[in-house]
Formats: C-alpha cells, structure tokens, sequence
C-alpha cells in the first residue's frame, strides 16, 4: 500500500518548494527533518536549496515565491512532514 502522500501527489513531477521568510519563525524543524532540502542561515531563518544552491537573495539567489527550489520526488514525504510541523507555516509545496 502507498503512502497518503503518494497518493495526493501522485502525476505532480518535478515538485518545487520555497519559505515565505516573513512566516518563519527559525525553529528548524524543517531543516532537521530534511536537510537536503531546508537550511538556517546566520540571520536565523530557515531557506530552501537544491545542491549546493541557497535560495537566498544573502546568497544572490532569489527568496520566497521567487526562489523556488526543485527537490527529488523521494523527498516528497519529508518535504510535507517540514511543511506539515513547521509552526510559522511558511512552507510551500507547487506542481
């Protein structure tokens, strides 16, 4: 049997994600839970990467809406867990 999330985002490829900054309130439960995907910087917020790139406008890469990060279709469980526990409810999930 899938999982619920296999379901609900079964047909959706090449999901994206990114951190409305304004909403985070930098506890990191997203970065503990998939590191590959969330990380906190220096001012304390949490940030979406892909590889080495850091969707941070301190970085020189776009944030928020416009920094949107792909991430595997293996990830998808963690990236709904982050999104799911995340207590400023700043993380979101696009097609």
């Amino acid at each position: 049997m899938s999982a619920p999330t296999d379901n609900i985002m079964k047909g959706f490829p090449n999901m994206k994600v990114w951190i409305d900054q304004d909403l985070c309130t930098g506890d990191g439960l997203c970065e503990e839970i998939a590191p590959d995907v969330f990380t906190l910087l220096d001012d304390g917020l949490a940030y979406v990467k892909e590889g080495d790139k850091i969707f941070a406008t301190a970085k020189g890469n776009p944030q928020g809406a416009e920094g949107l990060a792909n991430f595997p279709d293996n990830r998808i469980d963690a990236v709904v867990e982050s999104a799911e526990e995340c207590p400023g409810e700043c993380i979101f999930i696009e097609p």
